[in-house]
């Protein structure tokens, strides 16, 4: 175990702040790297996006009492050191800088010193400590520019990947370097634009028959035109022409230099290199509200999650030996409280866990900054929740006390025959959202390029329009089969999930049922879905066919958006229907007689909401219309986004 001792006077260390130091390596210099954070907003975006993101997790340190058991430790000096790395340094600027340095230079570095008894760790830049001597496999020393010599058991460097040795890391800049040259060099062309007063460099052409100009009249025009030129045209008013001269600019024009492209190219390319997904810091060119949703929900996992494993690890193997008690310790970034659903969502699944309410009247009254009230801390149990009846308070017709059905319903039984490949519901609604958007993406996009209306194909002005409804009749008959292949395939999944919600409760054997019977009436219904997203897309093709004008490529690309938007609301609309269709057949092979309205959503349609617990004849239809939820037979402003679901019973 060895530390560096130290009063609290953290320079006694040797690693002042020593600009002129210049460690002599075979590698590039890391105050190159330096000078690339400071300069480039790019490489700053997604360094600052990640540390600032890790380092807003808290880290918990546990110890492993067996293979399914562990205990928080608060008091362990791992805990300590961890909530109080430094004085006057939060635990977050400590993750920050030092996951700042992983990330910009694959190298971070931290001393170990002895402060009031207790072990801290000190990060030092990169810039000011090199490892030294040694052999591929370890350093002899670490050197600083104080001229203080360290031992590898007084540091801990936390390295990434290099293929000639195992003691340092490679920064990813390396690989960005001639990109982001380009991007700066091109930042320096637009500066000097501007600086010319926003003009192109140019010359002046006087014509060859021209009268002589005598040195007076030389003089007296170049006068006038430094004073403009140098003034940025702001000083000098408007030049003035003599004897037919033009100006002709010369060098690229900032729509051929393709300005805006480049820097979106060169942030791209700068989240590759840390493997981060463009909508995440703010490329929104191909982003849906779903495709958005999935990546965040990966954010922790894919994206940040070897960063994060990479932390704790190294931790516990540079910094856990040298402090007592370690026996079985580890440590973990708190990912959990970020992976969680919303409140809605942890509600509903901390009430089905708990198998009833689990929040007091008061504890709701505070998270809305209430004041309590009496009698507020008291569990509120609802009469159809019972202890051994319902397994959430959300489910209906619970056992009664002596086993006898109530209002109408039957007893709930053990389920038996559902697939076990069946997700919920939530989850292959999403599937099919998430397929149906990436399939009208392709799509559009594929038109949009046959169209010549890519806006990476913009430049000049704007091609003569094409005839749109022949480009978009053309793949009209291979889209349509692949929407119905891609609907019913997806149906046929949520008809089940709808039909088993129905069947684990009142028909766990799947008596009298059988799912290949809602084959017919789920291919019947995926043709529709199917023939109305495609008639969508046609109609907002054909209001851009019919508006033409020099604007018609951005109007293209405008609708192109609004139908992908319209593929998640199908999406939802299409799964809503499916499930009650499903539920609502599997009701009528378990006997069941009655059904009943339950409107759900948070913001339910007036018409929905006036109908809940309404209960009609299992063949009848409902007030609105509709024998379920979504019924493809009803009116489009009763079915869009309509989150209502059935509950059934049987005839007393």
């Amino acid at each position: 175990m060895a530390f560096v001792v130290s009063s609290g006077e953290l320079a006694t260390t040797g690693a002042g702040v020593l600009p002129a130091y210049a460690p002599v390596t075979f590698r590039a210099q890391p105050w190159e790297y330096e000078a690339i954070w400071r300069t480039q907003p790019q490489v700053r975006t997604v360094i600052g996006f990640i540390a600032r993101n890790i380092a807003q997790l808290g880290i918990h340190v546990f110890r492993r009492v067996s293979d399914t058991d562990r205990q928080r430790l608060t008091d362990h000096p791992l805990a300590q050191l961890l909530a109080d790395p430094l004085p006057r340094m939060t635990p977050y600027r400590w993750v920050e800088r030092l996951i700042s340095d992983a990330a910009l230079y694959d190298n971070a570095y931290g001393i170990k010193l002895k402060l009031d008894g207790r072990l801290r760790i000190l990060p030092v830049p990169p810039t000011l400590i090199r490892p030294y001597g040694g052999n591929w496999i370890a350093p002899e020393y670490y050197d600083t520019p104080g001229g203080r010599q360290f031992g590898p058991d007084e540091v801990i460097h936390i390295h990434g990947y290099s293929p000639t040795d195992l003691t340092y890391g490679e920064s990813p800049i390396e690989a960005l370097r001639d990109l982001i040259l380009e991007s700066s060099e091109a930042a320096k062309q637009r500066a000097q634009m501007w600086r010319n007063g926003a003009r192109l460099t140019g010359v002046l052409v006087r014509p060859a028959d021209a009268p002589e100009w005598n040195s007076k009249e030389k003089a007296r025009f170049r006068e006038m035109w430094r004073t403009f030129s140098e003034g940025g045209g702001a000083e000098g008013g408007t030049p003035i022409l003599e004897d037919g001269m033009e100006y002709k600019s010369i060098g690229f024009t900032p729509e051929a230099a393709q300005y805006i492209e480049a820097r979106k190219l060169t942030r791209e390319e700068c989240a590759a290199a840390y493997f981060i997904p463009p909508p995440l810091i703010g490329i929104l060119d191909h982003a849906t509200y779903s495709n958005i949703q999935e990546q965040h929900k990966h954010l922790y996992q894919d994206t940040l999650g070897p960063w994060t494993v990479m932390f704790q690890q190294e931790l516990v193997a540079q910094v856990l030996p040298d402090l007592p008690d370690n026996q079985d310790v580890y440590c973990e970034f708190n990912i959990e409280s970020k992976l969680r659903g919303d409140f809605e969502s942890q509600a509903a699944a901390a009430s089905t866990a708990a198998g009833g309410p689990w929040m007091t009247r008061n504890e709701i009254r505070a998270r809305n900054n209430l004041p309590r009230i009496e009698g507020g801390d008291e569990l509120i149990v609802p009469m159809n929740v019972t202890e051994g009846g319902l397994a959430s308070p959300r489910d209906t017709a619970p056992d009664s006390a002596g086993g006898a059905p109530k209002a109408g319903g039957l007893p709930r039984r053990k389920a038996s025959g559902r697939p076990s490949s069946l997700g919920t519901f939530a989850s292959e609604r999403d599937a099919l959202e998430s397929t149906l958007t990436a399939f009208t993406e392709r799509q559009a996009n594929a038109l949009l390029a046959a169209a010549g209306a890519k806006a990476d194909d913009s430049g000049g002005d704007s091609p003569p329009m094409p005839d749109l409804l022949a480009l978009w009749a053309k793949g009209s008959k291979d889209r349509l089969a692949q929407l119905q292949a891609l609907l019913s395939t997806h149906g046929y999944r949520l008809a089940q999930v709808g039909a088993w919600d129905v069947l684990d409760v009142y028909n766990p054997e799947a008596e009298g049922w059988s799912a290949e019977v809602m084959l017919a009436w789920i291919l019947a219904a995926a043709e529709t879905h199917a023939q109305q997203h495609e008639d969508a897309g046609r109609e907002a093709v054909a209001k851009v066919q019919e508006e033409g004008g020099d604007g018609w490529r951005e109007a293209l690309q405008s609708a192109a958006a609004s139908w992908g938007s319209a593929a998640a609301a199908r999406a939802r609309t299409a799964s809503t229907e499916l499930r009650s269709f499903g539920s609502h057949d599997a009701a009528g092979a378990s006997g069941l007689t009655k059904k009943i309205w339950r409107t759900g959503g948070k913001n339910p349609r007036p018409s929905h909401k006036a109908q809940d617990g309404e209960t009609v004849s299992l063949d009848d239809v409902f007030s609105n219309g509709l024998r379920w939820p979504g019924d493809g037979k009803g009116r489009t402003e009763e079915l869009v986004n309509c989150h209502c679901t059935l509950d059934y019973a049987k005839e007393e």
